[in-house]
């Protein structure tokens, strides 16, 4: 990665997310993933894993296709990179079957950046019969954990997403994206994908602006109340039931 000009990809940032300077790993994901190497990225909730694959398929020729289980955050992704005028598409369980035709062959002829599609889409037949024609210049494999039978979500159609490889240029890197992992979680995530070369880039989970302090009291209500009436701003109390939350 060293000697790699990264001021490209910083003018991307700049233009359509208004940062001039990338987080903790961004850059190092981005680096790999432009060099084509099949990269592992463990980076916490809120660390901004999109940017890691968003930027680099900006940079380049072709499609980026995105494997996510969250229908709700395929949707807000490809709303938000289609309102900055980035062409974004997804495919989804709420679709219809001509529908996702007409969505494949847009993504196929339509000049887009990015796919969308649940791990489940991607051993249909359809999908299968379409994706030889697809463009792509990345694939990347969000909440892939799931991938792990030792992991916290495992999701057997992720197990799928290996076979993308016998239809698609062997150029083409997987990036794999994941806010936490066990040392055996990663082994079986890199093994799974089929990586080239084993690869991974991980950043602290530590957050400084966060601290964890145990109370033993006699009357917790009380001590609850004393404590918000000295506390500034906002904060969340959780509780064990609905009805001691009521």
């Amino acid at each position: 990665m060293q000697g790699m000009n990264i001021e490209p990809y910083k003018q991307i940032l700049t233009r359509y997310w208004g940062f001039t300077s990338f987080r903790p790993l961004q850059e190092e994901i981005i680096s790999s993933v432009a060099e084509g190497k099949d990269t592992l990225g463990l980076m916490p909730t809120g660390g901004g894993k999109s940017i890691t694959f968003q930027v680099p398929a900006l940079a380049g020729d072709g499609i980026c296709l995105v494997i996510t289980p969250l229908i709700a955050l395929m949707k807000e992704q490809v709303r938000r990179l289609n309102s900055m005028e980035i062409k974004s598409i997804a495919i989804h369980s709420g679709m219809s079957g001509e529908e996702i035709d007409i969505a494949l062959d847009n993504a196929i002829y339509g000049d887009y950046k990015f796919l969308y599609v649940s791990p489940e889409r991607i051993s249909t037949r359809i999908f299968q019969s379409k994706v030889t024609r697809l463009n792509l210049s990345l694939v990347a494999v969000d909440e892939a954990h799931c991938i792990s039978q030792w992991g916290y979500d495992f999701r057997p159609s992720y197990l799928k997403i290996a076979s993308l490889r016998d239809h698609i240029s062997d150029k083409v890197p997987f990036l794999a994206l994941t806010a936490s992992a066990t040392p055996l979680v990663i082994e079986d995530i890199m093994k799974k994908l089929a990586f080239r070369e084993k690869n991974v880039l991980k950043t602290s989970f530590e957050r400084k602006n966060i601290s964890y302090l145990v109370r033993k009291v006699e009357d917790k209500g009380t001590y609850l109340v004393d404590t918000l009436q000295k506390a500034k701003g906002s904060g969340i109390v959780y509780v064990r039931s609905r009805k001691r939350c009521k």
